[in-house]
């Protein structure tokens, strides 16, 4: 800013740009990115224009002008942000020039010649402001693993790219400045303000559905020592899943909500049954075995859910047919469902039971490989595989369970068999999800549950 030059700019246009550059990084919107909250705002519709309006050297006043953003930061953000600005746009004005760009405002003669220059600026303005975030990112720390999982830079680079978005109004912003002046910006942006309203009103009623099955999955945990975390880890390996096949954001997110409310069914089912470590009678199994169709039932109202009722109700049954509540075949199990009964089955069997230590994610993943094509789709099976040796998985922390001991002593010995698979299901109590078991071996998934 203080090598300028300065020379031909208008004053007042300068200072018409820095307001509305102030007011529109004020009200960015705000939205979550990889569990980290991030802003998307119109302000660089405003630097963009100010790059042909009053050249590089104004555009960068203007850009550092986000010092004066009012919001609560720290001095240390405010002097970054204000310098990532204006170096981003001192340096797409610098290249609009070089490629024929004219400072001012642009008339009916200077284009179209004018949008290969300005768009050229526009990318360039993109690529250094995401140059210098991810300098920032690493430097601190935030771009290297934490935990288990490294964190993912697709989300932040389409948040990045969608600014482009805002970026390209800022030529009709130039275009129309001559005729109307301040109102320009008021003129071609209104319209994204109102948008951006309705995005954060819907973005509200997520959160609320969100929090709504929370405390629902919250009211079925209670019930158990060792499913705890339980259907948001099923959520999440659901999603993943879905992800992986590359199914909509809206799809994904359904069947996540699908993953949360999969053993909603189990508040019908009495604690004792669910809270059992020895074998089951016949009538308590058949209890257990009717949570998925009582799940549907509690939930069917809720219009939102949409396809994640299917996951819901069809999540224990198996491609040979064994499974429940209707026995379904192959591809006539729901999609959804077979994703979720891959994510229930995985959580399962990483995770602590009453009668059972935890299995490694090798161990457990073997498994659904032994068991893909009868139990479980093989599709699904590969795409969680692939997940998780992309993204990692978190195991719940459960040292032991209560009393310090895991199951019977009968159990315990089952546990390290390898006895065949039984024709007759053997019932068993502390299975986090039916408690149903296809084999004598305390190894062997079971339909749609854990061993």
């Amino acid at each position: 800013m203080l090598i300028g030059p300065y020379s031909g700019i208008d004053l007042g246009t300068l200072v018409l740009m820095v307001v509305l550059f102030v007011v529109a990084e004020s009200i960015s919107t705000h939205v979550l990115v990889d569990d980290e909250k991030a802003g998307i705002s119109p302000s660089s519709a405003v630097a963009l224009a100010a790059v042909v309006l009053v050249g590089p050297a104004g555009a960068a006043v203007v850009g550092f002008a986000c010092c004066l953003a009012l919001r609560r930061q720290i001095l240390v953000k405010r002097a970054f942000n204000g310098a990532q600005y204006a170096l981003a746009a001192y340096t797409a004005g610098h290249v609009y020039l070089l490629l024929g760009g004219t400072v001012g405002v642009p008339g009916q003669s200077d284009f179209p010649e004018i949008v290969f220059p300005y768009v050229a600026a526009v990318l360039t303005h993109t690529l250094i402001n995401s140059l210098l975030i991810g300098l920032l990112m690493w430097g601190l720390g935030a771009g290297r693993a934490a935990g288990p999982r490294p964190r993912r830079w697709r989300p932040l680079l389409a948040l990045e790219v969608t600014s482009i978005g805002y970026q390209m109004l800022g030529l009709a912003i130039a275009a129309v400045w001559g005729a109307v002046g301040i109102v320009a910006p008021l003129l071609i942006l209104l319209p994204l303000f109102i948008a951006r309203w309705t995005f954060g009103q819907q973005i509200a009623e997520a959160r609320a559905h969100e929090a709504t099955l929370a405390t629902l999955c919250q009211a079925v945990e209670t019930k158990d020592y060792y499913t705890r975390g339980h259907c948001m880890r099923v959520a999440e390996g659901a999603a993943m899943i879905a992800a992986e096949l590359g199914m909509s954001a809206e799809r994904v997110q359904k069947i996540r909500y699908a993953g949360m409310l999969h053993d909603i069914g189990k508040l019908g089912v009495p604690t004792k049954v669910i809270q059992k470590t020895g074998k089951l009678t016949d009538d308590e199994y058949a209890a257990i075995k009717l949570h998925p169709t009582r799940g549907y039932e509690i939930v069917r109202e809720i219009s939102f859910l949409d396809e994640a009722l299917a996951g819901i109700r069809h999540h224990h049954e198996r491609l040979d047919g064994r499974g429940y509540p209707m026995g379904l075949v192959g591809m006539e199990i729901p999609e959804s469902a077979r994703i979720i009964s891959v994510a229930d089955v995985f959580d399962c069997l990483t995770s602590t039971r009453s009668y059972r230590k935890a299995w490694s994610v090798e161990e457990a993943i073997a498994e659904l490989r032994r068991c893909a094509g009868t139990q479980f789709d093989p599709k699904m099976v590969e795409a969680l595989v692939r997940a998780v040796s992309r993204e990692g998985w978190q195991t719940p922390d459960i040292a032991e369970p209560p009393g310090g001991h895991y199951g019977s002593t009968e159990d315990t010995e089952l546990e390290g068999s390898n006895a065949p698979t039984s024709a007759e299901p053997a019932k068993r109590g502390g299975d986090e999800a039916t408690k149903a078991a296809e084999s004598t071996s305390a190894g062997v998934v079971t339909g749609g549950q854990d061993r």
